[in-house]
C-alpha cells in the first residue's frame, strides 16, 4: 500500500516530533481545547490547510486520548490526505456526543438512577457501549491503523493474556495481523473497567489465512499516559534502520521534541489520607465520591511516572526546553468523574481548559509539570505562550524537511 503521510520524514529534518494524550473521557475535552489552539497557531504559520497530523512523526493516546488520536489522524471521506476532524471540531464532537455515551439521568427520580446504577456496576459495566461503538464506527469505518496520516501509537490490555498490546502504525506495516481496524483500536483502548464493556475482535491476513484475536480494555491499565510508549516505538524504528528515521542512535533522546497534553488531576487537599482508606472494604475502594478511588489512583500514578520519568530524561540531556507537558493539578473533585456528561460538567471542563490556556504561569506549575525555564520576577509566561513558542519550532522544523525533500512550504500537504 503506499504511504499516505502528510508529515515530511523525519529523516529529513533535525528532531523526532511527538504528541501524546492522555486518558480521561468526558475530560478530554481539556486536550481538545489545546490542540484546537495549537492547530490555529500552526496556521498563522503555515496556511489554513494544514492540520495537526503535518507536524508530529507519531500522535499517541490513550482511552479518550486514543480517540482523539484518530480523529486528527484518520483519512477523510472527501480527501484521503486530510484528516476526518480538524483539531477545533473535536470540542464540539465531545459536547454533542458526551450526554449520550454516558448518559446522566437527573430529576425527582435521579436518586433512584444512581441506585440502579451502583447495581450495574456490581454486577457488569455501567454503560453498555453501544452508542460510542456506533460513533466510533461511523467516525472511522474500516480505516486500518496503516492508512493513518501520520503514524500513531494506542495503548490497550489483553485481558486474556494479561499483558499490555500496543497498536501502531510501524507495527501494523510490519504484521498484517497488527493492522487493526482504527476504529476497533479505539473501542478496545476506551473500554474503561467498571464503566464500558471490554471489546473483542480479530484480525486476518487473508494471504496466508492466519488470525489473531484480541480481548482489550483501557489502555490506561498499562499506559494513562503514553509518552513513553511512543518514545520506545520511535526507538525501536531507529534500532531497525527504518529509512523513514535518522540514521541516529536509538537512545539519541536531544532529537526529541515532546508536547503531551494531561486531562487533570484533582485538588489537593480532596485526596484521601491514610486513616480514611484503612477503613475500606471492596466497596469502599470501588465506590465513593470519586466514584472509583482504586482506578483513579492507578491512572493517576501511571501518568505521574511517567512525567517524572520523561522530565528527568529530558532534564539529564539539557534539552527540557524541547518538552512541554501540561497538565492541570488544580481540577475540582467534582469535575473528576470520567463519565459525567451533564451539560453543567461539560461547560465546566471547557472552562477548566480555557482558564489553563490562558493563566498565568506559577513557579508551582513550572515545578509540577517540570518546566523550563522557570519564569524570573514580574515575568509573565502562559501555556499559550509555551504552544505558540512550540508552533514555530514545529512550523521551521516542517519547512526544514520540505526545503530538503525539494519542496518548499507553499506546497500542498499531499506533495509533502
Amino acid at each position: 500500500m503506499e504511504k499516505n503521510y502528510v508529515c515530511p520524514p523525519p529523516s529529513k529534518g533535525n528532531l523526532l516530533t511527538i504528541l501524546s494524550i492522555d486518558g480521561g473521557g468526558v475530560k478530554g475535552i481539556i486536550p481538545a481545547t489545546f490542540l484546537a489552539f495549537l492547530e490555529s497557531k500552526l496556521q498563522e504559520l503555515d496556511g489554513s490547510d494544514v492540520h495537526i497530523a503535518n507536524y508530529f512523526d507519531v500522535i499517541a493516546g490513550t482511552s479518550t486520548g486514543g480517540l482523539i488520536t484518530a480523529m486528527l489522524t484518520a483519512p477523510s471521506l472527501k480527501s484521503s490526505k486530510e484528516p476526518c476532524y480538524k483539531a477545533k471540531d473535536i470540542l464540539p464532537f465531545y459536547l454533542k456526543h458526551c450526554p449520550r455515551i454516558f448518559p446522566h439521568r437527573t430529576g425527582l427520580f435521579g436518586w433512584l438512577f444512581k441506585v440502579l446504577d451502583i447495581i450495574k456496576m456490581i454486577i457488569g459495566p455501567k454503560y453498555d457501549g453501544r452508542y460510542l461503538r456506533k460513533i466510533i464506527c461511523d467516525l472511522l469505518g474500516d480505516t486500518s491503523m496503516k492508512e493513518a496520516l501520520t503514524n500513531v501509537v494506542i495503548p490497550t490490555f489483553d485481558v486474556k493474556c494479561l499483558k499490555p498490546t500496543i497498536f501502531s502504525t510501524f507495527k501494523a506495516r510490519s504484521n498484517t495481523l497488527m493492522d487493526a481496524r482504527l476504529a476497533d483500536v479505539c473501542i478496545g483502548t476506551s473500554a474503561a473497567p467498571t464503566f464500558l464493556p471490554a471489546h473483542y475482535f480479530e484480525t486476518v491476513d487473508h494471504r496466508t489465512g492466519a488470525s489473531h484475536s484480541f480481548n482489550i480494555i483501557d489502555g490506561g491499565i498499562a499506559a494513562n499516559n503514553p509518552t513513553l510508549v511512543a518514545m520506545g516505538e520511535i526507538a525501536e524504528q531507529i534500532r531497525l534502520k527504518s529509512k523513514e528515521f535518522p540514521e541516529t542512535k536509538p537512545l539519541d533522546y536531544h532529537r526529541y521534541l515532546v508536547i503531551t497534553l494531561g486531562t487533570g488531576l484533582p485538588e489537593q487537599d480532596i485526596k484521601f489520607d491514610a486513616w480514611c482508606v484503612s477503613n475500606w472494604g471492596i466497596f469502599g475502594w470501588l465506590g465513593r465520591e470519586d466514584k472509583v478511588p482504586l482506578l483513579n489512583m492507578f491512572l493517576h500514578a501511571s501518568s505521574d511516572m511517567t512525567d517524572a520519568y520523561v522530565a528527568n530524561l529530558f532534564k539529564a540531556i539539557g534539552s527540557s526546553d524541547q518538552l512541554l507537558r501540561v497538565q492541570d493539578h488544580g481540577i475540582p473533585i467534582e469535575a473528576m468523574s470520567p463519565d459525567l456528561s451533564t451539560e453543567e460538567n461539560l461547560g465546566r471542563l471547557v472552562e477548566i481548559g480555557e482558564k489553563l490556556l490562558h493563566k498565568p504561569l506559577s513557579k508551582d506549575d513550572h515545578m509540577n509539570n517540570y518546566i523550563e525555564p522557570v519564569p524570573k520576577d514580574n515575568e509573565t509566561i502562559t501555556y499559550a505562550d509555551l504552544f505558540t513558542k512550540f508552533a514555530k519550532v514545529l512550523s521551521d522544523e516542517r519547512k526544514l524537511r520540505l526545503q530538503n525533500m525539494g519542496l518548499d512550504a507553499g506546497h500542498s500537504t499531499q506533495e509533502a
